[in-house]
């Protein structure tokens, strides 16, 4: 069986927004993980040893395990066993093994210069095994750890690096001495840059304390390379893409790094665009297809086998128009990327970057798989977790395996075939309706009422969330407080908290009575039955509605100052449309009346969390009342919040 599974981590080079991450924070990390996976490693070499008795006298081993433990009977003395152990030569071989990976861990000589290294040692006591009876004697847990070395190297996880585009874009105007690079439409800057990759142009303008980090940051990850593994270091992920000047950028200041292979000058680097907000994906494919004809980005592709990998975010463009437009939107998004990968000739890579709710693409893998379009699977799924599911979904080994198991099925049954039944294609105007006039009435509501973001700052405990010590990043980008700079993740918080839980429904009852009104209802009932990814939004849609409480929703409004509009009524209206919408399609009488284990556990929740809801509320206005400044309300506010998370199992 092939290795099936790669394991990877932002944490510690994700750069957006968080000036704590740089140069130095990415090797820490990778030299924090190399020293867990050696350890680790040291461990079972031991273990190993322990378990591996067998005696020469009676078993054989290969000539080529014989001529390594004589090698490092001279390169690592430390390793010499007890005299009672010589006729032994598992036992003495991994002992062997253990001292030269402590060795790598104290970064002393004689130690494994790489992960293959290893590989190949642990490999040598496998096959020997394998031809010499030991089967049934020890040969499965070194398999085991030959498994665990060829999944995780040196490196543990692959470390992918990310920033924004306006970051590169500081640098570059620094370095080309042009005051108006910013004010430059997309269009002038990639011809400007292409053809300053092609001349090979270095900066003619010393850089700031900014510029510098960004050229530190890619020496970093080419040292890390070489010291780690090629798989050490992943992809280069640019946030906020919304052109090919975003990724072009970053190839100019690689280059300015001297980040590049000899004689060529390429870039052995992958450059991923991340696609997040409803414009960006929108416009994904053209973006995809304009990048890769480009002379000098096709050149760079040649370099990395042909295959250019695209991020698919979820957040932005449901904290922009609601959870119907954004999952529209992410679907149209992907498929016009497969068309455009296919138009260039180019592979494409999808990675999903969804978070811990459905109003953040979060949910069940196979859900994902079989929710995509035609062909945005094809062997290889790559997806985030993160928050609370990371630990829900692999906190305990047999969860972890039933998670992995489920994952494997979905891609392959995917990768086997699709049904023409589940074709989107005869339902993609009842798709695109919804989302347009479900896009609508959120915005309506979210944007175009002023005084709506103050509602909201009075009955969600946004300004306690602000103050907490959770993520990487702060509420607000740049600092600039107001809806179009606050990070998704705090905005589905706060409504989780409150029990409104907007995000994650508002809007899609319009958008049914919308269908139904121009293309009939029973067009509703077609999509759901025939098209898994109507099917699943809808469950998303209907579990984020039984989460929502608006009972207690009311219990929030309290806090809002007197003679200040309320919003209650008009939230209230949409979330009945959308239950009443939804139970009809599906023939319920009662949400979730098709998943009665979830309807009781959400039941049986409630009289717990309820009273955290009338603490929270009280907590809250006693707060306030004092100036946000009384010490022992927050931490009573912390804990209330925490208690809350815990009990909806959702943050944001």
């Amino acid at each position: 069986v092939p290795c099936m599974l790669r394991f990877g981590s932002w944490v510690g080079g994700d750069m957006d927004g968080n000036p704590d991450v740089h140069a130095k924070t990415i090797r820490e990390t990778l030299h924090r993980q190399q020293q867990v996976i050696i350890s680790n490693y040291f461990e079972e070499s031991l273990a190993l040893a322990e378990k591996l008795s067998q005696s020469a006298s009676r078993v054989r081993v290969s000539r080529e395990l014989e001529q390594r433990i004589a090698e490092y009977s001279v390169i690592l003395p430390a390793a010499r066993t007890p005299a009672r152990h010589d006729r032994m030569p598992y036992r003495v071989f991994f002992n062997q093994v253990a001292e030269r990976l402590r060795t790598t861990y104290d970064g002393r000589p004689n130690g494994y210069e790489n992960a293959e290294r290893f590989i190949a040692d642990v490999a040598v006591a496998a096959d020997s095994l394998r031809a010499n009876g030991g089967r049934y004697a020890g040969l499965f847990p070194v398999e085991r750890l030959l498994r665990r070395a060829r999944t995780f190297g040196f490196h543990l996880a692959t470390l992918d690096v990310r920033q924004r585009a306006d970051v590169h874009h500081h640098v570059i105007a620094q370095g080309l001495a042009d005051a108006g690079w910013a004010g430059r439409p997309s269009p002038e800057r990639t011809a400007l840059l292409s053809a300053a990759i092609e001349r090979d142009q270095g900066p003619t303008d010393a850089l700031d304390a900014i510029g510098r980090r960004a050229l530190a940051v890619f020496e970093a990850m080419s040292h890390c390379r070489g010291r780690y593994g090629a798989r050490a270091i992943g992809d280069y992920v640019i946030s906020n893409t919304h052109g090919p000047d975003d990724v072009l950028a970053v190839l100019m200041l690689a280059r300015w790094a001297g980040v590049t292979d000899t004689p060529d000058r390429e870039v052995p680097l992958d450059v991923v665009p991340l696609f997040d907000t409803h414009a960006a994906l929108q416009g994904a494919g053209e973006i995809f297809r304009e990048l890769c004809v480009l002379p000098c980005y096709r050149q760079h592709l040649a370099g990395r086998g042909h295959r250019q990998t695209v991020v698919i975010g979820y957040s932005e463009s449901n904290k922009e128009g609601g959870i119907a437009a954004s999952r529209f939107d992410v679907h149209e998004s992907q498929a016009a990327l497969i068309r455009a990968a296919a138009d260039v000739g180019i592979e494409l890579g999808l990675v999903h970057g969804r978070g811990g709710t459905a109003s953040r693409g979060g949910g069940p893998i196979e859900v994902l798989v079989q929710s995509s379009p035609p062909g945005a699977v094809r062997g290889v799924l790559r997806a985030t977790e993160q928050g609370e599911v990371v630990n829900n979904n692999y906190g305990l080994h047999s969860i972890a395996i039933r998670t992995f198991e489920q994952a494997v099925n979905a891609v392959t049954l995917e990768s086997a075939c699709r049904l023409e039944a589940q074709s989107p294609h005869r339902h993609l105007d009842v798709m695109a309706l919804l989302a347009r006039a479900s896009r609508a009435r959120y915005r309506g509501l979210v944007y175009e009422r002023p005084e709506f973001l103050d509602y909201f700052s009075h009955v969600t405990p946004i300004d306690v969330i602000e103050r907490m010590q959770v993520g990487s990043r702060p509420v607000y980008r740049g600092g600039k407080p107001g809806l179009d700079n606050m990070r998704p993740t705090p905005w589905v918080f706060a409504w989780t908290q409150s029990r409104h839980s907007l995000p994650g429904w508002f809007g899609v009852g319009t958008g049914m009575e919308e269908v139904a009104r121009e293309l009939g209802a029973g067009r509703l009932a077609q999509a759901w039955s025939n098209w898994p990814f109507f099917a699943h939004f809808l469950d998303d849609v209907e579990m984020q509605l039984v989460r929502a409480d608006l009972g207690i929703a009311g219990l929030y409004e309290e806090l809002v100052p007197e003679g200040a509009p309320s919003f209650l009524e008009d939230i209230a209206r949409e979330h009945a449309a959308t239950a009443r919408w939804i139970t009809w399609v599906k023939g319920e009488v009662d949400l979730l009346d098709d998943e009665p284990r979830m309807q009781r556990s959400i039941l049986l929740r409630s009289p717990y969390l309820d009273p955290m809801h009338y603490m929270q509320v009280d907590l809250l206005r006693r707060w306030r009342a004092g100036g946000r400044n009384d010490t022992g309300l927050f931490q009573a506010l912390l804990a209330s919040i925490s208690g809350i998370a815990q009990g909806l199992q959702a943050t944001g």
